[in-house]
């Protein structure tokens, strides 16, 4: 597992936009748990666990998690899903280790908006989601084994189609309109772009596929491929192609093999990066990285999959994306042995067979959270 993008340059007294901070190793790390709804709070507290294991196991560090009770319950009891002084009460913390949010009698942009994005965008600018095959598990892809797929996409994490301008008015008559505002800055390509590339840069193939839909959107993503094109001078030691966003899910089916690291849109990685978990084998197993490269705030990290209620208090939810976070907070933190610890234990279980339903085993969430912990204790 590649490490998450550090600069090299631990002497420079800034970092770049775009370059991450080096972590600063601690006996002690408190995080913030946030479970939120649905199947989060169950996932997060296996990776609680599990976290607490290797700790146990290693004993270099300790962790302190801080359990906060920020979710849809919340909202509907005091009408907000956080604090007034939120950012201030995250800012105690090294990280963020988020679940899910989102319920069936709250609409879905209230929720997203009062929690998720309510944390990560002001900082929190670069999305980070790996994506492989792992071992014991099975794409729908035919004749796709482990190390054909082997991604990691990064999406711009605060602006875009998700930037929040736009607004609805003459409401309720026949020519309402509703719009939309998508934003583009240079300075938030060019960072995203940047991060992406040292990423790339980092991994042994050192390849970067950036995805627009600049011929039909002829403004804010020329603006991209112009930006990402300068940046790229800044690295030449990767390759880099470009692909359109509808032709990019055509690649990502036939040709696996052809990426590594993809960079992409707020909207357009929130899609493919679906897609690829699905192209994975489930999306019970994918991880998620808000990363805020200057480490003003804390950083997030969370499953990829929703609240799931369907299967909540089930004890079915998979909880493998979440040990996979586990490993990527971990990394991000500087504990990259706790991380490999988590991650090799992760794989050893699903080699084992020991799998919930959508990866085709018959384990429940305690089953393979034990089975984890088990062979993290043994290794």
């Amino acid at each position: 597992m590649a490490p998450i993008a550090i600069h090299a340059d631990s002497q420079a007294p800034v970092f770049p936009a775009g370059y991450a901070a080096p972590p600063e190793r601690k006996s002690l790390y408190k995080i913030a748990q946030l479970g939120g709804d649905g199947i989060g709070p169950e996932v997060i507290d296996a990776g609680v666990q599990v976290i607490r294991a290797a700790a146990k196991k290693l004993g270099t560090f300790s962790v302190d998690f801080n359990e906060l009770d920020w979710s849809s319950d919340r909202y509907k009891k005091t009408g907000s899903y956080v604090p007034d002084d939120y950012i201030e009460v995250l800012k105690k913390h090294d990280a963020i280790f988020f679940g899910a949010v989102g319920a069936p009698d709250v609409p879905d942009h209230i929720s997203l908006w009062g929690l998720r994005l309510a944390i990560c965008q002001p900082h929190m600018y670069a999305n980070v989601r790996r994506t492989r095959i792992l071992p014991g598990t099975e794409s729908p892809l035919r004749n796709c084994q482990p190390g054909d797929l082997d991604w990691c996409i990064v999406r711009e994490n605060s602006e875009g189609e998700y930037a929040g301008h736009g607004g609805r008015s003459h409401r309720g008559l026949e020519h309402e309109v509703g719009t939309e505002v998508t934003i583009f800055t240079r300075t938030g390509i060019r960072r995203i772009a940047r991060y992406a590339f040292q990423l790339a840069q980092s991994r042994p193939r050192k390849l970067l596929t950036y995805v627009t839909k600049s011929n039909a959107m002829r403004n804010g993503m020329v603006l991209w491929d112009e930006v990402i094109n300068e940046v790229a001078k800044e690295f030449p030691d990767v390759t880099m192609d470009h692909m359109l966003v509808d032709a990019m899910t055509v690649r990502m089916t036939l040709h696996p093999k052809s990426l590594d690291t993809i960079l992409a849109t707020n909207l357009h990685a929130d899609i493919l990066s679906d897609l690829a978990a699905a192209l994975a084998g489930s999306i019970g197993v994918a991880p998620t990285a808000n990363i805020d490269p200057s480490r003003t705030m804390p950083s997030m990290f969370e499953p990829i999959h929703g609240s799931a209620f369907d299967i909540t208090g089930m004890g079915l939810a998979n909880p493998v994306a979440t040990f996979w976070t586990a490993c990527e907070m971990l990394d991000w933190l500087g504990e990259h042995e706790a991380a490999k610890l988590i991650m090799a234990a992760t794989e050893q279980t699903c080699r084992d067979g020991v799998k919930t339903k959508d990866l085709g085993g018959s384990a429940g969430t305690k089953e393979v959270t034990d089975a984890v912990i088990q062979r993290i204790m043994a290794a």
